[in-house]
């Protein structure tokens, strides 16, 4: 019922927005515990043993969307007349797709998380900003001072903001609560396991390659998304369209390069170069025009991310609701 699942996801974008990421007993944490687990029995150093890894997590989590979609339709048709049945069922896809939708977005920490980072920097606090780095990406915060720590957070945001908040809502626009919670442990099992280094170049590649995939469109979405609202941070979407255009095949990923470019293009700012993770440094190529991004400009790229996720939930619900 296209209508329902429109309001379930709108309802699921609201509680994020007003709730944030539950501080305890995260279904996601959970999944990737739970996903540790499954890794000893199925760890082998092969494509082989990968691609089962992800088949049975993705598998099991998509039978449980599937599973609760239908427990749904059963239960609110057990003893009740037919217009009742309607209503609840209704009413329970609503819940469950709510539910759902706040479960796997992480927009709302995404910005919290990013704003607090401006803010420790503008307050010259750089050991704290140091600390609070690890919750937006993987770079050596040690390595970095106060500009640096501004750049990693940005591009940080700016690829999240389609990981974290657009591509869930596609997904669940296009299958519901299947969707909602497919997506996310594919992104959970790339985060954990699709690296390029000596215990997973083989065995994390389908988890890396699947979460390609299933980023595709979001990100394109979220690029276009990016591009069009360029103007509430004071940026101007030609510029935006032409860092996408011309920079977002240079990144290695082909969804993260477009999320960055357009978000370097619509800030005005010259993202890439030098990166320095813990496990090594790589020479990144350089995104957008302008200069290195400051801490103003990471205040600027969370207004503009919080914009592309309510722009995202709108056009959800609406082609969820156009779907019936």
């Amino acid at each position: 019922m296209g209508t329902a699942t429109a309001a379930g996801l709108l309802l699921g974008f609201g509680l994020d927005r007003v709730l944030g990421d539950p501080r305890r007993g995260h279904p996601v944490a959970g999944f990737g515990s739970a996903a540790m687990q499954v890794e000893q029995a199925t760890y082998r150093d092969s494509r082989a043993a990968g691609v089962v890894h992800e088949v049975v997590l993705v598998g099991t989590v998509t039978g449980l969307g599937i599973g609760l979609r239908r427990a749904v339709s059963g239960r609110a048709g057990a003893g009740r007349k037919r217009g009742d049945v309607t209503v609840a069922r209704a009413l329970g896809e609503v819940a469950v797709t709510a539910a759902a939708t706040w479960t796997v977005l992480g927009g709302t920490t995404l910005a919290k998380t990013g704003r607090e980072m401006a803010d420790r920097l503008e307050s010259g606090d750089i050991e704290g900003a140091r600390a609070l780095l690890p919750s937006l990406c993987g770079r050596d915060p040690e390595a970095l001072d106060a500009d640096g720590l501004a750049r990693a957070a940005l591009e940080s945001i700016a690829e999240n903001t389609s990981d974290a908040a657009v591509a869930p809502l596609f997904w669940g626009a296009v299958a519901g609560v299947p969707g909602l919670l497919a997506y996310r442990a594919i992104n959970t099992l790339d985060a954990m396991v699709g690296y390029r280094n000596a215990r997973y170049e083989r065995f994390g590649w389908a988890a890396a390659r699947t979460d390609d995939v299933a980023n595709l469109a979001p990100a394109r979405v979220s690029g276009l998304l990016t591009t069009a609202l360029a103007p509430v941070i004071g940026g101007r979407p030609a510029d935006a369209w032409r860092a996408w255009r011309r920079d977002a095949g240079k990144h290695p990923s082909p969804n993260a390069g477009v999320a960055e470019a357009s978000m370097a293009g619509a800030l005005g700012v010259t993202l890439g170069g030098r990166t320095e993770y813990r496990h090594g440094i790589e020479m990144r190529p350089t995104l957008g025009d302008g200069p290195v991004p400051r801490v103003p400009d990471l205040h600027r790229a969370v207004r503009l991310s919080e914009a592309v996720q309510v722009a995202t939930a709108l056009a959800a619900a609406t082609a969820a609701y156009l779907r019936r």
